[in-house]
């Protein structure tokens, strides 16, 4: 590195332990994201202490450093910048979501659900939302959910826990727990265990 560089990343670690201090420490649904991102992506982080493993997340994944910001409703934070750049992404801030939550380039992505459950993964290019602009008739989704990318949910519809979403998937109606499902509708490709 370069001393520019090092003089960069040392105030990368100084803003990250204020960062930690002031929002990690105290959160649990933030450290089950940290966790989360590092355990899906295989990190060796994940064995490190809670303020190593949120350095890691934010500084090497900024999909993760996006998730952080919203979280802490700091999108504005004049550091921000150095962590993420702007990504055409939009978490509505009435949507109430678990902890856990992962994304792999949320680009493109708008998400206005009413609640999303525990360990919820997507890909870019996802739609949540309303259907005819009411804003009462948004999606639930539970725990566990996994989606593939370019997929639209819409409606007052109820996913339930342990789905998976296959890419470019439609989904207008209910999905119950413990299934596989893709397609325009998407519909139900295959049943999983439940225990």
């Amino acid at each position: 590195m370069n001393p520019r560089q090092l003089l960069i990343h040392a105030f990368k670690k100084l803003l990250l332990q204020r960062l930690y201090k002031r929002y990690v420490v105290t959160s649990p649904v933030i450290q089950a994201d940290i966790k989360q991102t590092l355990l899906v992506r295989g990190s060796k982080a994940q064995y490190a202490t809670l303020e190593k493993q949120f350095q890691h997340v934010m500084i090497y994944y900024p999909d993760y450093a996006y998730i952080f910001f919203w979280r802490t409703n700091t999108s504005k934070y004049r550091w921000r910048y150095l962590f993420v750049s702007d990504l055409p992404c939009k978490i509505f801030r009435s949507t109430q979501i678990g902890g856990g939550l992962m994304c792999y380039h949320p680009y493109a992505t708008v998400i206005n659900a009413q609640s999303i459950g525990e360990n919820f993964q997507f890909r870019n290019s996802l739609t949540v939302g309303n259907k005819g602009n009411d804003n009462h008739l948004l999606p639930v989704i539970g725990n566990n959910v996994t989606v593939g990318a370019h997929v639209v949910i819409i409606g007052a519809i109820t996913i339930g826990d342990q789905v998976t979403i296959g890419a470019g998937s439609v989904v207008v109606k209910d999905v119950p727990s413990h299934c596989v499902v893709a397609g325009n509708p998407a519909k139900i490709i295959r049943r999983l265990d439940e225990h």
